[in-house]
């Protein structure tokens, strides 16, 4: 039943309830009856307000027998309020619940574009890998990892020319790189990048007393026709590394080794350890200088041996700094140098 339809109802009802409450009383109040030994105007008094009473009766009744919100409203709004506050709490708690599980979910997927991140530089890294590696099969690789593009050694008499020292290198080894990687083309631009922080850390480094070799070294593989060449530099001081008349290395023959490939296999041995023993000190040397003639004669003078076993020595013919080329002389140890290995 609609709002406006039961306010009528109520209207009418109370209209008709008044109206034979009125009558009801009226004739009471002429028969001049009494309830209750009360006198006939008392009784009239009481009648009305029973009439009276009925009147509300009615109308709460007949509001709660149609109108199911009333009836609603009336018993159940406490359990009602009572339920409505514990779903708002629910609720609250649902929301604070799926929040987490959205900020969960959010660091998931940062954590998932990471991982997706670092896939994709490993495959990038892998394919410039097998890139490089192609290259390197098909001789496309001009510069090699750690080549080294220039090299000096320095004693500066004055620290502050150390900047203007470093930037002659930095032109020197530019210029190799250019060469190498853009054969043909007008070297008219800088393709060499060094770190500032390793060029700061060699500045001070040669600011220092003494003498120093300074080499620009290549960080990658470089292939031919590429726009860049990653380098770093190296410093160590320059000392001397080798002493005139030291023995360098040593090593035996068998008796097995009765052959010309034999024999000559003991001593690029024998040259192996020296050259190993020389870079274990700090030399800069590309290779060991020796006497190839002087060699073969050795290597005859082993195969006519008498004794089974001989003991060889790598003899240092003089002094060697860092980067000075380091001369050998291979020899029986029991024999003395000849003139002719000798180049004072």
């Amino acid at each position: 039943m609609t709002g406006w339809l039961l306010i009528a109802s109520l209207l009418i009802l109370g209209g008709v309830l008044s109206t034979l409450g009125d009558r009801l009383g009226s004739r009471l109040g002429k028969a001049r009856l009494t309830i209750f030994n009360l006198r006939p105007r008392r009784t009239a008094v009481l009648i009305t307000v029973l009439t009276g009473s009925l009147i509300s009766a009615f109308s709460l009744g007949f509001m709660l027998l149609v109108s199911r919100q009333l009836r609603v409203g009336l018993f159940e709004l406490s359990d009602i309020q009572l339920r409505l506050k514990s779903s708002r709490e629910e609720l609250k708690i649902s929301r604070i619940a799926q929040a987490k599980k959205d900020s969960d979910f959010i660091k998931k997927e940062k954590e998932l574009r990471k991982v997706r991140a670092r896939i994709e530089a490993g495959e990038k890294e892998l394919k410039q890998l097998e890139s490089n590696l192609i290259a390197l099969r098909s001789g496309n690789v001009v510069i090699s990892s750690g080549q080294t593009l220039a090299t000096a050694t320095l004693q500066l008499d004055d620290p502050s020319q150390a900047k203007q020292v470093i930037d002659r290198l930095l032109q020197e080894a530019n210029l190799v790189a250019f060469r190498r990687v853009l054969p043909g083309k007008n070297p008219d631009r800088q393709i060499l990048f060094v770190p500032r922080t390793d060029i700061k850390r060699l500045e001070n480094v040669i600011r220092q007393d003494g003498t120093w070799v300074v080499k620009f070294r290549s960080a990658s593989n470089v292939l031919l026709g590429e726009n860049s060449v990653y380098a770093f530099p190296e410093v160590r001081p320059n000392i001397q590394v080798v002493q005139k008349g030291e023995i360098l290395a040593t090593t035996k023959t068998t008796s097995k080794e009765r052959s010309s490939q034999e024999v000559r296999s003991r001593l690029r041995l024998l040259l192996a350890s020296a050259f190993a023993e020389v870079k274990r000190r700090g030399s800069l040397t590309s290779g060991l200088r020796f006497d190839t003639t002087a060699i073969n004669e050795l290597v005859q003078s082993i195969l006519d041996r008498e004794t089974d076993i001989i003991r060889l020595e790598a003899i240092a013919l003089r002094n060697s700094d860092t980067t000075d080329p380091v001369y050998v002389v291979l020899q029986p140890a029991s024999a003395f140098i000849n003139n002719k290995f000798k180049k004072d």
